[in-house]
């Protein structure tokens, strides 16, 4: 688990044993029955960046406004059994997964017998499928479902389809992984393999490193997949050799997946439930965007792509935007549209994968050499998803030159990706409102979603971390890299992306600079924790300590009243409609995890409760708090409800009249009247990241039932979890034509 799931998930628990203890019952009996993880990842913010300090401050910043969530994790990891606590700091879930925390096999003594079975596992996000590139099988579940797995129930489903995916070849020289990753993913989102597992196989992989596989298996959520597999074979034992397994380990994962049959040999042609191909030599330099992972776009088709997008931009005036003048640091610049504000790299997609990041150290190297800089309006930062990243790229030599362009280390974490980019400087901000540019944010995340990255933030492209930095140098979306300059070298001459583009043999030098002593060196302690979280003191207690004024851990209300026997389910009747939504509404539309807006419903609900503007945090640092997360529900800035057309943000109408008011409002008034409530949407309902508070949150406002023409798995599996009625529509059946905005 991660922190923003884990909370609610732990909050949950703990609400569980208050309402065991209110029926009379043993509290210590709600416990879990498995191990349990929860590497806290999700709350470092990027408030300072560009300069050596940067890491310091924000670990000092995260742990001042978490200290709260913090002591109630510590509280949960002596009061439950079985539950571990990463401390933040450390790195992201699924990267400590991967490097440390998966064995691939277990074994343990039953009955006086060593037993031997394969590592599965599921997690409260959606890339926990990263670990499908150990040959580990799980997948990402919402926090309602991964509760009833700790407390022993099983995890069921129908058998599904397997798909697999033969590559062949090699990828050509200058192609990373993140290339091929985005091509698998706009390939496999088409093909259409959503609640269907993907396999992986075909001579390729004998050319894949696993740190490439971990890559390709991450985004399984982006291309819609349950899973992402990659089966066990020597490519596998030696990665764990160098992350520091023991001998012993490896040689049980060999030896039992060889007798399980579970080994890739090459040549094998398994039978699968439908099959696709990949030439990976076909590959071609990508980023994908404006606004979704499966939306690839070469390198060269950039610009057309982000003028396309800024056509299409709701209330847009279609009119070429001027660039802005602004002040910063006593200079006088000119912020133009399309610039890119945001440089990050960041992201366990690819700051687990050392041919990357090692191509961005030597990309920055280069560039720095030759006297090229940073845009002066580009917020740039490293966000490892561990400290051996740093390591690595210390031994190489490339720490100073990334740090030189602003890059500097600013924290262990997911940063970014999740939207913890923090403020932009406020003359950029300015200039962006004045001018209202349309701004482009490049990250090496796995999620580009609207309103994700930055309210400001229009356009947001995923790219290699190598295209990150070189998008930094360049500042611009409108920029053609295969063919415009860079900038310009010290002579005045133009510096162009092949002329610092680094080689593959340059990479695979850098590369062997990786070594079994930093992971365990970095691993050695790992469960710890800095001076500042061991000095964290808890009460121990089977029950928590609810505090009435806290603004960050409520007890939950989804146990109130329950007694021993449920009650019937009952029919709706009378429903109004909240919201009518069109396609790929993600769950961060239906719960942001980003910022709060001082204007909006959770905003003035911490204002009333002597929260400051500065203090508020994110919404998916308050999800401990019910009536924060109800009132952040469809609450997404670019989120567009089709009751009220021409008008961005979580806005309705309280039916039957006209007025124009924020959802959170709206459906409190139709709770007074007893109304149930439906919402309408498209294809794709819910695709996104694993958030339970996009189900808890909808419950909470009295929506009954959610009626789409087709759901993502683990979010439709939260609506029933929450006894949120999910129905279905046939295609093209959208709202208007079905007749249901009557």
């Amino acid at each position: 688990m991660q922190d923003f799931t884990g909370v609610p998930a732990v909050v949950d628990l703990a609400a569980m044993r208050e309402a065991v203890k209110r029926l009379g019952g043993d509290t210590a009996k709600v416990n879990p029955l498995s191990p349990v993880d929860l590497v806290i990842d999700h709350s470092v913010t990027v408030d300072r960046f560009g300069d050596d300090d940067a890491f310091e401050e924000n670990v000092r910043l995260e742990m001042e406004r978490n200290h709260e969530r913090y002591v109630f994790l510590k509280w949960g990891q002596q009061a439950f059994s079985r539950f571990s606590v990463v401390p933040p700091g450390t790195g992201i879930c699924h990267q400590v997964n991967l490097e440390y925390l998966g064995k691939a096999v277990w074994s343990e003594l039953q009955d006086g017998e060593w037993v031997a079975y394969p590592d599965t596992l599921v997690g409260t996000d959606s890339h926990t499928t990263m670990i499908n590139g150990l040959g580990v099988l799980g997948w990402g579940v919402g926090g309602i479902e991964a509760e009833a797995a700790m407390l022993g129930q099983p995890v069921s489903m129908l058998i599904p389809d397997v798909v697999g995916f033969k590559l062949v070849g090699k990828l050509r020289e200058g192609i990373t992984a993140t290339d091929l990753v985005l091509t698998v993913t706009q390939m496999l989102r088409k093909h259409g393999v959503v609640g269907k597992f993907v396999e992986f196989y075909g001579d390729g992989l004998d050319t894949l490193p696993l740190a490439d596989r971990a890559t390709i298996a991450n985004m399984s959520p982006e291309y819609g997949a349950t899973c992402g597999f990659f089966p066990i074979d020597g490519i596998t034992l030696e990665y764990m050799r160098l992350s520091g397994r023991s001998e012993e380990q490896v040689e049980l994962v060999s030896a039992y997946a060889k007798a399980q049959g579970m080994w890739r040999n090459p040549g094998d042609e398994p039978v699968f439930t439908s099959s696709l191909e990949l030439d990976m030599g076909s590959v071609e330099a990508s980023l994908a965007g404006p606004k979704r992972p499966q939306d690839r776009v070469a390198l060269a088709d950039v610009p057309k792509a982000f003028s396309a997008s800024n056509e299409l931009e709701v209330n847009s005036s279609l009119k070429d935007r001027q660039p802005v003048d602004y002040t910063m640091s006593g200079q006088q610049y000119k912020l133009p549209d399309g610039a890119v504000v945001i440089a990050a790299i960041t992201s366990c997609t690819n700051t687990s994968n050392p041919s990357v990041l090692m191509a961005a150290g030597l990309l920055a190297k280069k560039a720095v050499t030759l006297g090229l800089k940073r845009q002066p309006w580009v917020k740039a930062s490293l966000a490892p998803g561990s400290k051996v990243v740093s390591d690595y790229l210390a031994q190489a030599g490339f720490t100073p030159y990334l740090d030189e362009l602003g890059f500097n280390l600013v924290g262990y974490g997911c940063t970014t990706c999740i939207g913890n980019s923090g403020p932009l400087p406020d003359p950029i901000e300015t200039a962006i409102k004045k001018g209202d540019l349309t701004v482009g944010a490049v990250l090496s995340g796995n999620r580009n979603f609207e309103g994700r990255i930055h309210p400001l933030v229009k356009t947001n492209w995923l790219a290699s971390p190598p295209l990150v930095v070189a998008y930094a140098l360049a500042g611009n979306m409108n920029i053609n890299l295969t063919k415009d300059p860079l900038g310009h070298d010290r002579k005045g001459d133009p510096v162009y992306l092949k002329d610092i583009w680094p080689t593959a043999q340059e990479i695979a030098r850098a590369v062997e600079q990786v070594s079994t002593a930093m992971f365990h060196k970095e691993y050695a302690e790992v469960f710890e924790g800095t001076p500042e979280w061991k000095a964290i003191q808890v009460d121990r207690a089977d029950t928590y300590g609810w505090q009435s004024d806290s603004t960050y851990i409520r007890l939950s209300p989804f146990f109130d009243g329950m007694q021993a026997t449920p009650d019937p389910v009952q029919d709706i009747h009378g429903a109004r409609i909240l919201a009518m939504l069109g396609d790929s509404v993600t769950t961060d539309h239906i719960s942001p995890a980003g910022s709060i807006k001082p204007d909006s419903p959770a905003g003035r609900y911490l204002q009333s409760h002597g929260v400051e503007r500065k203090d508020f945090n994110s919404y998916g640092s308050r999800r401990g708090n019910h009536e924060v997360m109800m009132r952040g529900t469809f609450a997404n800035i670019r989120i567009r409800n089709e009751m009220v057309p021409g008008v961005e943000g979580g806005m309705t109408r309280h039916l039957p009249g006209t007025e124009v008011v924020a959802i959170y409002d709206a459906a409190m008034q139709y709770q007074q009247e007893n109304i149930p409530l439906a919402v309408i949407a498209g294809k794709e309902y819910g695709s996104g990241s694993s958030r339970d508070w996009a189900a808890k949150g909808p419950r909470l406002l009295g929506i009954r039932v959610v009626i789409a023409e087709s759901f993502e798995r683990i979010h439709r599996s939260n609506l029933i979890g929450m006894g949120i009625f999910a129905a279905g529509i046939s295609a093209g059946r959208h709202a208007q034509n079905a007749g249901a905005n009557r």
